[in-house]
């Protein structure tokens, strides 16, 4: 059975990641076995991992690395050895190789590129971030399967990531402006939504994640 590691560092979102994962986890033919850890060992064994997040750049960071190990676990098991990653909202943040929130964090760099404040060209759009919207230019990736150009996710932040090559860009939408709402690279890959907060559709999104083998 595969073992999927949903990282616990203190994040605000953990459990409805966590419950949302199980729900998306039954509905699979051959679950996984879903283990909520920061134990370095665990994770640096995990089959894939999932990086949840909520709140500013530097205090996720921050948590990430507070606790023993994780940082390095992560490394090994995500860029050495190639399992797959999905980082949620501030968890896929983290992939870029700076946050510009409360002054310049330096990130993991999984992804190069930044997290930089949302800016909107009409006033009528408010910051933060929060609601429903339409996802567009959605890739053609095994985690978008069944998900395409007009499907809502839920979202909620402030800051946005803006990867340095746009061909790591999976999906958009348009908030006052177009920006980018998800990347993915070999066997990295994040989502800003919630698709634990986004009914059907997000359990979709955590399904295919739970079944891809990059």
């Amino acid at each position: 059975m595969r073992s999927i590691a949903l990282i616990d560092y203190g994040s605000g979102n953990l459990r409805s990641a966590e419950k949302a994962l199980l729900k998306a986890n039954s509905a699979l033919s051959e679950p996984c076995a879903i283990h909520t850890t920061a134990d370095p060992k665990i994770v640096a064994a995990a089959d894939a991992i999932v990086l949840p997040g909520v709140g500013a750049f530097a205090a996720c960071m921050a948590g990430v690395e507070s606790k023993p190990g994780l940082t390095q676990a992560l490394g090994e098991a995500v860029q050495k050895r190639g399992a797959p990653f999905l980082g949620i909202c501030v968890g896929m943040q983290l992939l870029a190789t700076r946050g510009k929130e409360f002054g310049e964090t330096p990130g993991l760099d999984w992804i190069g590129g930044e997290v930089r404040r949302l800016t909107v060209q009409d006033h009528a759009f408010k910051i933060p971030h929060m609601g429903w919207n339409a996802l567009e230019d959605v890739a053609d990736h095994p985690l978008f399967a069944g998900i395409g150009n007009g499907d809502h996710m839920y979202f909620t932040h402030s800051f946005a990531f803006y990867p340095d090559d746009e061909a790591a860009i999976a999906a958009a939408t348009d908030h006052g402006g177009r920006f980018p709402v998800a990347v993915a690279r070999g066997n990295v890959a994040g989502v800003q939504f919630h698709p634990e907060k986004s009914q059907a559709a997000g359990l979709k999104l955590l399904g295919n994640f739970l079944e891809w083998r990059p």
